[in-house]
């Protein structure tokens, strides 16, 4: 159908165009234009005189349809001078958009032709230029002229809207008529020919809840406010089209999408789910610990969904408080204070809920805008510890009570209703003293050791208080309460000096002058203040030379008795003042004041005094005392060093001359194996060659079992054997009578005795008897070296023999 709409267009503007005399009349008018010679300045000469062509014009637009669907050129106009006799000698020149390209002419006859498919929407008219020239010698025969082709519109742009999709939103319970959005669509086609670009907006999807205006495209609601309820439906979907040609039949058509989304509105108060809770808690818990939660609904969203909890009646109203989550618009029951199963065992709340913004009442009639929930909690018991009737104790004892007396006593009771036995002790972290204890049953505190408040006025001990549970369960409980105990004050300190007093008196002086004023302290603590009483002692010489005046202000002034004093007859005095408190029971000290007699000037002052008074001035100060101290130390130290020292020092080599050796004993300051080692040494270094026998077996080494040295036997002296017997005799004489030789269990053993030795050797080694078949008896007649040997081996053969 549009495409026949198109020929039908097409073929009326062809039919007109043909009709139209489309001719160019170029009438050129020479005219003459008289002048007048003028003198050229320079030659004097006269120019020639230029004439003037008058153009007249007969000119109208050229039009073209556009879209042209035809196979050949579309013929647009013809162009025509009146220069033009028909003779072929004309040409026709065309430029300007498109020229050669879009448009073309005939040079010959100015037939003009559009060689192209042309759309209006991209560009609606043409400006071109023409001009005619001389075919023979290109010459212009008429200046350069404009026209424009413009193209005429056809309806081929359906509507199209600035969104594809609109996403709008209005708020529920809106009144209807309320405006939505408004949705708008273009059409390209040309607005100033025919209605191809007239819209009319209509909604083809979304009735009956939205309607829209044909002119505007306003969207508006179409039902009331009870019909549009979000907690309903919340999502509309509403498709808007858009038809030109004033929404005619045959225009063309383009739609658009809609989603409108309802607001929210506080139109709905929170409900309660239930209308009874119930929960349990122990009764331990603490101020703040939380119960449980309840929950309301609201059907609203966001802020219009918040609400708040608050208890308004019950018998917990005290004792239990209600918070608001704010993440999950819950109520938090909390426990407000200390809870006691002995004394309530249940509690009912009453609880109500709203809204904390305000609630739209226009929809909701006789419905209440608050809602009320009933909460019973019930109270668990728990074994709880002991408590003290009173949250401190405050005690008071004579600091003179005697141990064993009883300074008060404190309580606990077991909360719970199986009255559980308690028993009490006392924190001894608080008494290290040890100095009170505690009766475990009752809780009578009394003293163990006696108390002094002049050592500490107060003492802050800890009674721990036990329940044992009478519960199958083998629990107790320990909880601690502070006693405070304090020790009233006794007069049983007697005042004394405040300080160390020492005064002088001049040798020339007055009777009754004050020298000194004293005064004095009392560790006691009297209630209405201490009261000194100062005197001289009843007895004594210096009664005589000095007298106490008492000021009455706990002070007291020393003064004189005589005019003179004598530093030579007696340079110091002692005088003993008695001081006496006023309470009771009364107690007195004396205190000594030290006088001293000095050669004053006329004024008094002091300028030589004895030479105990000048030493005593001039002793040595603390520093002093201490320096003298440490170099006393370090002196002592010093000392000591030396004495190590000297210890370490080096012993004297063992053998001084290397030359002679036999001259030489050497020591080792260690015990020897015995008899029987005989790895430790070599002597075979004595042994005289000729007085070997190979036979004879070697006394340095163990024999093997299966030889056995021959008995004794006499040794056949060698022809020369003097030096070696003069030797062996002289160190056999040296060591009997030199005190210091080894003792006598030690063995000096020579490798020649020389010739008829009664006792040959003496080591087992060379004897094939065993040492029970020995005699021992003739070791009595070798001296008082062998009498030891002799004691010991001739005891041991008497006790064998019995």
């Amino acid at each position: 159908m549009r495409t026949c709409l198109l020929v039908m267009l097409w073929a009326s503007l062809s039919l007109y165009v043909d009709n139209m005399s489309i001719t160019r009349r170029i009438v050129v008018e020479m005219g003459e234009m008289e002048g007048e010679k003028e003198e050229d300045r320079d030659g004097g000469k006269g120019e020639k005189l230029l004439k003037r062509f008058k153009r007249g014009w007969m000119w109208n637009q050229f039009f073209l349809q556009e879209e042209y669907t035809g196979s050949d050129k579309q013929y647009i106009g013809k162009l025509q001078s009146d220069m033009d006799r028909g003779d072929g000698t004309l040409k026709y020149i065309l430029s300007g958009d498109g020229a050669g390209d879009i448009f073309t002419i005939d040079e010959n006859n100015g037939d003009l032709h559009a060689n192209k498919r042309l759309d209006r929407e991209d560009k609606a008219f043409y400006t071109l230029r023409a001009t005619v020239v001389n075919k023979n010698t290109g010459i212009k025969l008429e200046p350069e002229t404009e026209f424009i082709v413009k193209l005429h519109d056809i309806n081929d742009n359906e509507p199209i809207f600035t969104k594809e999709l609109y996403t709008v939103s209005v708020p529920e319970r809106s009144n209807m008529g309320t405006s939505v959005t408004q949705v708008t669509a273009t059409d390209a086609d040309d607005s100033m020919y025919g209605n191809s670009a007239k819209l009319r907006y209509s909604i083809s999807q979304g009735h009956p809840y939205f309607s829209v205006e044909p002119d505007t495209g306003i969207i508006r609601t179409a039902l009331g406010p009870g019909e549009m309820d979000r907690e309903k439906r919340e999502h509309y979907q509403v498709v808007i089209e858009a038809k030109d040609m004033a929404g005619q039949r045959g225009g063309l058509t383009g739609t658009t999408t809609v989603n409108i989304t309802l607001t929210d509105v506080n139109d709905n108060p929170p409900r309660f789910s239930q209308s009874i809770y119930q929960f349990s808690v122990p009764e331990s818990m603490k101020a703040g610990t939380p119960v449980g939660r309840i929950k309301a609904v609201d059907k609203d969203l966001g802020k219009n969904a918040e609400m708040f909890y608050n208890v308004v009646g019950g018998d917990g109203l005290d004792m239990f408080d209600v918070i608001t989550d704010k993440d999950s618009q819950e109520g938090i029951i909390t426990v407000g204070k200390p809870l006691d199963y002995e004394k309530t065992r249940s509690y009912t709340l009453e609880i109500q809920v709203q809204n904390t913004q305000t609630l739209d009442t226009r929809f909701l009639g006789y419905l209440p805008t608050k809602d009320m929930a009933t909460v019973r909690i019930g109270i668990e018991d728990v074994d709880e510890p002991p408590l003290f009737e009173r949250a401190s104790y405050m005690m008071e004892v004579k600091e003179d009570a005697a141990v064993g007396t009883a300074v008060g006593s404190v309580r606990a009771m077991d909360p719970d209703g199986y009255n559980s036995p308690v028993r009490y002790s006392i924190d001894r972290r608080t008494d290290l003293d040890r100095l009170f204890n505690v009766h475990s049953g009752n809780g009578s505190v009394f003293i163990t050791r006696p108390l002094d408040r002049e050592e500490a006025a107060w003492h802050n001990i800890s009674v721990i208080a036990t329940e044992f549970s009478k519960s199958f369960t083998l629990n107790y409980y320990i909880l601690r309460g502070p006693v405070y105990i304090r020790l009233l004050d006794v007069n049983d300190n007697a005042p004394t000096f405040a300080s160390f007093y020492e005064t002088f008196v001049c040798e020339k002086t007055k009777a009754g002058q004050k020298i000194q004023t004293v005064s004095a302290v009392d560790a006691d603590d009297p209630a209405g203040g201490h009261k000194f009483f100062f005197s001289l002692a009843t007895e004594g010489a210096y009664r005589g030379n000095f007298t106490v005046r008492d000021n009455g202000d706990n002070t007291a002034g020393v003064l004189t008795r005589r005019s003179s004093y004598s530093r030579l007859h007696k340079s110091v005095y002692l005088v003993p003042v008695v001081i006496t408190d006023g309470d009771f029971p009364m107690q007195s000290s004396t205190g000594t004041l030290t006088v001293r007699v000095c050669t004053c000037d006329r004024e008094g002052n002091m300028e030589l005094c004895n030479a105990e008074a000048q030493t005593s001035s001039a002793g040595l100060s603390t520093g002093a005392l201490v320096a003298i101290l440490l170099c006393v130390i370090i002196l002592l130290m010093i000392i000591v060093l030396f004495a190590a020292l000297k210890k370490q020092k080096k012993k004297e080599p063992l053998i001084i001359s290397k030359e002679d050796v036999r001259d030489n004993v050497v020591s080792y300051n260690d015990e020897g194996g015995g008899e029987e080692d005989t790895q430790a040494f070599d002597i075979g270094a004595l042994r005289n060659p000729e007085a070997i026998e190979e036979s004879k077996q070697r006394r340095d080494i163990i024999p093997s079992d299966t030889l056995y040295p021959p008995l004794r036997q006499t040794v056949i002296p060698s022809r020369d054997n003097a030096d070696v017997r003069d030797f062996i005799n002289q160190r056999v004489q040296d060591n009997d009578n030199n005190p210091t030789a080894p003792p006598y269990d030690s063995l000096a053993t020579y490798a020649y005795e020389g010739t008829g030795s009664v006792a040959e050797s003496l080591s087992s080694l060379g004897s094939a008897s065993s040492e029970g078949d020995q005699d021992y008896n003739y070791l009595s007649d070798w001296g008082p070296r062998f009498r030891k040997l002799a004691d010991m081996y001739g005891a041991e053969d008497s006790d064998c023999d019995s």
